[in-house]
């Protein structure tokens, strides 16, 4: 009998303690690991003014993988806001279907460019009263491209004067944290954003352009720390 009612006590006990591990208003969470930019390029066809507009080439862009950092700040227990950095991304750009035209200038990569994509997130925590924290966010990116340069065999072609327009868009993402204790987590996160830029360039001494709509897949692997 004693006992049954001691454990019916410590039952009432572990089911009325507050959740150990829950995100409470007021703290800071610094997390940093490795993120990956990897695009879901859909771009249109490169325009060259003087040869009458699109000349049948596009561009792929690749993936790349550099140190990711953010910082939320918790308004309550379920909602927080989130500021996504990292170092600067760099991606070789391509150059593809070129067998399709009669200018020659092949296949394979045409530049390398750069670029920071700051993200400011709201994101919303499930109560799932465990470790395991799941949440889906919005936000808004601006990305701001630079460092852009065409390749020594692109320039010999003629190439010059890449300059990529800064973009601006929505965010959305899923991700959890998972409290290994009262301070330290990690966190798993994907992410999509719609990036959407013009690359302005001239070759053979006259303009051209091309519309990329990067639209990247953003994964992150992070360990952080709640404050």
């Amino acid at each position: 009998m004693k006992k049954s009612i001691l454990a019916a006590l410590v039952l009432g006990a572990l089911v009325n303690a507050p959740t150990a591990f829950a995100h409470d208003a007021g703290d800071i969470i610094v997390r940093a690991g490795l993120t990956t930019v990897s695009p879901d390029d859909d771009s249109g066809n490169v325009n060259v003014d003087a040869l009458g507009g699109n000349v049948g080439m596009g561009v792929e862009v690749n993936s790349n993988t550099q140190i990711g950092l953010n910082l939320i700040y918790m308004l309550d227990a379920h909602w927080g806001v989130e500021v996504l950095a990292a170092t600067p991304f760099t991606h070789d750009v391509t150059l593809i279907d070129t067998a399709d035209n009669g200018l020659a200038l092949g296949d394979g990569k045409l530049a390398e460019v750069t670029h920071l994509p700051p993200t400011l997130s709201a994101l919303y925590f499930f109560d799932t009263d465990s470790a395991f924290m799941p949440y889906v966010g919005l936000g808004l990116n601006y990305t701001i491209f630079f460092d852009e340069d065409f390749t020594s065999a692109r320039e010999e072609q003629t190439f010059t004067d890449l300059s990529l327009d800064n973009s601006f868009g929505l965010s959305a993402q899923i991700g959890f944290d998972y409290q290994i204790d009262d301070k330290w987590l990690i966190n798993a996160s994907a992410r999509y954003i719609d990036i959407d830029t013009t690359a302005e360039f001239t070759v053979a001494g006259v303009a051209g352009s091309v519309d990329v709509d990067i639209n990247p897949y953003v994964f992150t692997l992070s360990a952080g720390y709640k404050f």
